[in-house]
């Protein structure tokens, strides 16, 4: 006759059976993922007592206040980012006849001539 192996799940454990042999019990190993970190941030006493009562009056935490805040200080940079140039449009007709045509190198080396 063949071996015959059979797992049996209880709880949290499980059994492995071997027709024959001894069963081998496997209990599971904690396994803790740290997803929050702490630290410690110092705040203005006025700022700190300002923000403890709004979060009372809101029926929240000072936590939650500190992460809304933080993401919208971060949204709203990330928002800034892509809009740090603006074109700045001039009135007039161009270049000068004298650089229509000319070069980079001759332009710069207008625009540096008495500086060295």
């Amino acid at each position: 006759m063949g071996r015959q192996v059979g797992q049996l799940l209880g709880g949290s454990n499980a059994r492995l059976v071997d027709a024959g042999e001894q069963s081998l019990t496997i209990r599971p190993v904690l396994q803790v993922w740290a997803t929050h970190m702490k630290t410690t941030i110092e705040l203005p006493d006025d700022l700190l007592e300002r923000s403890k009562a709004v979060a009372r009056r809101e029926n929240s935490t000072l936590k939650a206040l500190v992460e809304e805040g933080l993401r919208l200080a971060l949204r709203a940079r990330s928002r800034r980012r892509g809009a740090s140039f603006a074109v700045q449009p001039f009135h007039g007709d161009g270049l000068t006849p004298e650089f229509a045509d000319a070069g980079w190198e001759k332009i710069r080396d207008e625009i540096y001539r008495d500086r060295g």
